[in-house]
């Protein structure tokens, strides 16, 4: 079995870490410089930078910020938020972005996906997805939203997550809107859905909130990574300690 990934999310607005809950009421959750050096001591496997506001700004990600998470980690940084063009990939690379994470704009422009895969690497080119329950039931399927969540595309996730990989997308960096924030474990029926229906990585984020979550989206959602913010930024628990939980529990971790 393929080694487990552990990714720590930092949700940036005005050169600050923050968190909220279902993408609202965002509260103050470090500096992003900070973090990014605990996350490195710690054994993180990779860290993901996220200008919340870039895209409804219509502006790029905020270069100062990327090159100062940069200077402290020795470990795949992922950039994203206001990534319209080859030229804003460009400038998060330029300021030390591993890799670029594509949300709006992959939708509006699936051609960029491409793009940058022929540019850069089919592994440089992350495309986020925000996915929400139709209904109560999985059955129902899942909705994409962009524009920080706001907007409903009229696109199905799983269908989504396909169309992307055949445009040359590594990996996929899907979120459950429902779950975002809430701390009551990640969405298995989502992750697992998308997961089953693509041969490329599947990023598992949103409602992290105890060591077993981790576990269960591993082993049920079929998950490559997980990806958590609150349960790393106030401390609840260690990456090295959730390493531990997770190879006791037989998943395979970088330690």
């Amino acid at each position: 079995m393929l080694t487990k990934r552990i990714i720590a999310c930092m949700d940036v607005r005005d050169g600050q870490v923050v968190k909220g809950v279902q993408f609202q009421q965002l509260r103050h959750a470090g500096d992003p410089a900070e973090l990014a050096r605990r996350y490195n001591v710690e054994g993180i496997d990779e860290v993901v930078v996220l200008d919340i506001t870039a895209t409804l700004e219509s502006r790029q990600a905020l270069a100062h910020t990327i090159r100062a998470v940069a200077r402290e980690i020795f470990l795949p940084l992922t950039v994203g938020g206001g990534i319209r063009s080859e030229d804003d990939a460009a400038a998060a690379v330029d300021a030390g972005a591993d890799k670029v994470s594509l949300n709006t704009a992959a939708l509006r422009n699936p051609g960029l996906i491409t793009t940058l895969a022929r540019r850069y690497g089919s592994q440089a080119v992350i495309v986020a997805i925000d996915a929400k329950r139709r209904a109560a039931s999985a059955e129902e399927g899942f909705g994409v939203y962009v524009r920080s969540g706001t907007t409903d595309a009229a696109r199905d996730a799983v269908e989504w997550a396909r169309h992307a990989e055949s445009r040359g997308a590594g990996e996929i960096l899907l979120t459950s809107m429902d779950r975002d924030g809430t701390r009551a474990g990640f969405d298995c029926d989502l992750t697992a859905a998308v997961a089953n229906a693509v041969n490329i990585p599947v990023i598992a984020s949103g409602g992290a909130g105890t060591l077993a979550h981790f576990a269960d989206v591993f082993r049920e959602g079929c998950a490559d990574a997980a990806l958590a913010a609150s349960i790393f930024h106030y401390a609840d628990t260690s990456v090295s300690v959730l390493k531990d939980y997770l190879r006791t529990a037989g998943i395979p971790v970088r330690l």
